[in-house]
């Protein structure tokens, strides 16, 4: 089925699944011409160089970041998005303390697309981290990357989750798949919504890896699929042996210096890839970050994130933190968005919507309130919206 007569269809099925059609969407070249901002172009995904895209217009660089997930590649990479190493090792200790205590405690973390124990994952490692070293949570999520494309792909109100995944040497790669939303459910379940919907799915979530250490090829970064984000029967065809097969064959895979990040479109066809190094434990942050419109994938207590942080917010801001490097790990750290909410109880006074977490949060560091003062009127915002 040519993609004219599959964009016009209602619904979609596996019979709409031509891996013809994907090879031809597929076996593109990026051309850096196209993208001003970025630094280069390796086996068709766009590399950028972190400090040289701040340094750009804002509104332009995110022009072009969304045009390189959506009709591009599908994939950027950010050289030395986390430009300080000391906050990456800081927090990098803090997921090695979170790995240690579940393993102390006998618990064990599945994982969607491999083996169970195969890796150490941590889920929600968002919240546990701000709960276990605000400050470093907070030196972590102040950084510009994640703000920058995150706005440039869901607008403001993002929320952030993320967890740890660590795989061991000799652990295997995982199966090529799509993600959250669609991407976790299965075909019957996924072609009972509707084709724009499968359209819709991708611009729900943004999905991001940070790099811990140092990754060569040998310890099984992320594989990839460039363009493949772009073929809309893709939620039904990524299992097919067919497609899978085709991934296995014309995969590309990127090394990552710690520090760096890489960003993708959740259609993007990806996997992790197998360490076969003898001794790197090739550790990523995985984040997720969905709209203000959707939910995330995980439950997070975001009032207790946003208490935890809030004293580290006001000794930065008495250091001389500027506005924009606190609103960041506001943004981060509070839900952004004031629904869902119960109206009777909590209803607009100023606006369309009444406060948001995240705006009492913007309000009790500008007011300089106490803890006490924050914990409680979280307490009672959360409260109000309760049916």
């Amino acid at each position: 089925m040519s993609p004219a007569t599959a964009q016009g269809r209602a619904w979609l099925s596996e019979q709409d699944c031509d891996l013809g059609t994907f090879r031809a969407l597929v076996t593109r070249t990026t051309d850096l011409a196209d993208y001003p901002y970025a630094s280069s172009v390796e086996s068709g995904v766009l590399v950028y160089d972190s400090e040289r895209l701040l340094a750009g217009a804002r509104r332009d660089v995110q022009a072009e970041l969304v045009r390189a997930l959506t009709d591009g590649p599908g994939i950027v990479v950010f050289k030395g998005a986390f430009p300080d190493p000391a906050v990456v090792d800081r927090t990098t200790a803090v997921f090695d303390a979170l790995i240690a205590e579940q393993r102390a405690f006998g618990a064990g973390a599945g994982d969607h697309f491999a083996e169970p124990g195969a890796n150490d994952r941590v889920w929600n490692a968002f919240e546990k981290a701000a709960l276990y070293d605000p400050e470093a949570f907070a030196d972590y999520y102040a950084g510009d990357i994640l703000a920058l494309v995150s706005e440039a792909w869901l607008g403001p109100g993002y929320q952030v989750t993320s967890q740890i995944n660590v795989v061991n040497p000799g652990g295997a790669a995982q199966t090529a798949h799509r993600d959250y939303h669609l991407g976790f459910l299965t075909d019957e379940a996924a072609a009972a919504f509707p084709a724009h919907v499968h359209r819709l799915s991708p611009v729900l979530t943004l999905q991001g890896a940070v790099a811990h250490c140092d990754m060569p090829v040998a310890s099984g970064p992320t594989l990839y699929l460039p363009y493949s984000q772009q073929y809309e029967p893709g939620y039904l065809a990524w299992r097919l042996p067919e497609f899978q097969a085709y991934f296995e064959a014309h995969h590309v895979q990127l090394p990552l210096a710690k520090g760096d990040a890489a960003f993708f479109n959740p259609a993007l066809f990806h996997a992790a890839g197998t360490n076969r190094s003898a001794d790197i434990r090739r550790m990523a942050n995985l984040l997720q970050v969905s709209s203000a419109f959707g939910r995330a994938m995980e439950t997070v207590d975001r009032e207790a994130v946003a208490n935890a942080v809030f004293p580290v917010l006001l000794k930065r801001k008495a250091e001389g933190a500027g506005e924009e490097w606190l609103e960041r790990v506001i943004a981060a750290s509070a839900e952004g968005y004031s629904f869902p909410t119960n109206l009777d109880n909590n209803p607009p006074v100023d606006g369309l919507a009444p406060p948001s977490q995240a705006d009492v949060v913007r309000r009790a560091v500008r007011e300089e309130w106490t803890p006490r003062a924050l914990r409680d009127e979280l307490r009672a915002g959360a409260e109000r919206r309760e049916s």
